[in-house]
């Protein structure tokens, strides 16, 4: 009987040891290796800092891991006079859905463009098509080639409500990692670097689902056009933004903006054809919609 136990433990090992070469080779040359560790390394940092551990989803369409927020009411927007009248605080119902952990890299937004479902990035990118910047955000994109990708990856623009619970979480929090003052070491902001940095730095600056950069680095289209009074009578259940408008919202702030600018509330304003330097994607999938891991 002891043989047989050993025996059957050796070819149980055998096969957990076979089975961990096999992924740990597919991830290595398929491209899943650094999202593997990011993913490791958010469940760790958030566990240190007393957060739940998240659900995180791989989407083999464009290399990129989405987090899972649950449904739920949460604090949008501030009433401190730093944030200005545009962003009087209001409670918001949101349905659960799926969000990119990082801004779209520009070896992602290469996908979709090669698929022929994208436009190149702006012609004065000097970082698209240098492959030492593949791990970047893309940027030079206008809101409509944001939602391009999006569409193509299977998903859609975050509306500001979604963008904005994805970076405070429920605990109203000023900053994404909380309400101590921003430094060099949790994101890239106040014109400490001339341009973006790589999306999967700044972990210690995740936000409480896990996701990085949602302060600094690049600002982030969002779905909504702008209104300077749409929270004083926004619908208090999944609010979408006004109907229509002329300049659509930016979250987030970029490496240029000050610490005003990157809080998790603050809100950009602009024209949605113009494809400035700081301008990225982050998308969403509804909790309905299929996506292939």
């Amino acid at each position: 009987m002891g043989r047989t136990f050993t025996r059957k433990r050796v070819l149980t090992l055998a096969f957990l040891f076979l089975g961990i070469i096999l992924i740990s080779t597919y991830a290595t040359t398929s491209g899943l290796a650094r999202a593997a560790y990011i993913t490791g390394i958010t469940e760790m940092r958030l566990a240190y800092r007393g957060n739940s551990m998240v659900q995180i989803r791989f989407s083999s369409k464009d290399q990129m891991d989405q987090i899972y927020v649950p449904a739920g009411e949460f604090v949008m927007g501030s009433n401190s006079r730093a944030s200005g009248k545009s962003t009087k605080e209001h409670k918001v119902y949101l349905d659960s859905y799926w969000i990119d952990q990082i801004e779209v890299t520009n070896a992602m937004y290469a996908l979709c463009y090669r698929a022929g479902e994208c436009r190149h990035t702006a012609h004065y990118d000097k970082y698209f098509d240098d492959p030492a910047y593949a791990d970047y955000p893309v940027h030079y994109i206008n809101w409509y080639d944001a939602q391009a990708f999006c569409t193509w990856e299977g998903g859609r623009l975050p509306t500001e409500a979604e963008w904005e619970k994805a970076a405070r979480g429920v605990k109203d929090f000023r900053y994404p990692w909380g309400n101590t003052r921003p430094d060099n070491s949790l994101l890239n902001f106040d014109g400490a670097h001339q341009g973006p940095e790589s999306a999967y730095d700044y972990l210690p600056g995740i936000s409480p689902y896990g996701l990085l950069n949602m302060a600094g680095n690049l600002q982030e289209w969002v779905a909504d056009w702008y209104s300077a009074d749409y929270y004083s009578n926004s619908p208090y259940k999944n609010p979408t933004g006004p109907a229509r408008g002329d300049l659509k919202v930016l979250r987030g702030g970029g490496y240029w903006d000050n610490a005003t600018e990157v809080q998790t509330f603050y809100r950009f304003k602009h024209d949605p054809t113009s494809a400035g330097e700081h301008r990225g994607i982050r998308c969403v999938q509804d909790i309905a919609q299929k996506t292939t891991h």
